[in-house]
């Protein structure tokens, strides 16, 4: 799919198959906002960007949870059915601005920690993945 800088890399673990992503691709998805407190900022914030279900649906690849990898080499587990549950988004904007890699950019997993008590438990602070560059379906 990217035909500009490669953001996103997702690939299917089974299969082997990769799917990547420039800005145009993700933006192209609906959009969706996201108003919400973060643990490693102040305030409430206001975040842009495609739902992580819907970034996910375009790759169709099927399993039960990710290996999200960021930038500086993090990753961590997350179930897909998070992905079902919340509306977790794949942020691309906070506060009107696009996210770069020295502002947790170019994308950064965000949960509707506002909206749901159990998502502010640490548990789920450790899946938003800031400087998201690779997704592992397994």
């Amino acid at each position: 799919m990217a035909q500009g800088e490669v953001l996103l890399t997702v690939l299917d673990s089974a299969s082997g198959k990769e799917i990547t992503f420039d800005r145009g691709d993700l933006e192209a998805l609906p959009r969706h906002r996201l108003d919400t407190h973060t643990s490693v900022t102040d305030g409430v914030h206001h975040f842009e960007g495609p739902l992580m279900r819907d970034v996910l649906g375009v790759a169709q690849f099927h399993g039960e949870e990710i290996l999200a990898i960021a930038l500086n080499d993090y990753e961590i587990t997350i179930p897909l059915s998070d992905f079902e549950r919340f509306d977790v988004i794949a942020a691309l904007e906070m506060d009107g601005k696009a996210l770069t890699p020295r502002d947790k950019g170019p994308i950064w997993i965000v949960y509707p920690r506002d909206e749901h008590v159990e998502l502010q438990d640490i548990r789920f602070d450790y899946r938003w993945v800031w400087q998201l560059c690779r997704i592992e379906i397994r």
